[in-house]
């Protein structure tokens, strides 16, 4: 069990990681090739995408804190 929560931890951390370089910050970073900043694209005005990206991370957040507390509990052990 504990090694299906490992494995989970890894996969959800480098969602969260592709996720944060997703955000746009003073430069545009990551997000700016993908179009996620600029407001214009082929998927509509970037404030509609900014605020499913902010919605996403946080769910990813969570979930990583979540499975985190998870691991170090270890209720199965």
């Amino acid at each position: 069990m504990e090694t299906i929560f490992s494995v989970l931890q890894v996969a959800i951390s480098v969602i969260l990681v592709f996720l944060v370089l997703m955000h746009s910050g003073k430069d545009s970073g990551l997000s700016g090739a993908f179009g996620v900043g600029s407001g214009t694209g082929p998927l509509g005005g970037g404030s509609l995408v900014e605020r499913n990206l902010n919605r996403w991370t946080v769910f990813f957040a969570v979930l990583f804190f979540l499975n985190a507390a998870l691991l170090l509990k270890a209720p199965w052990g």
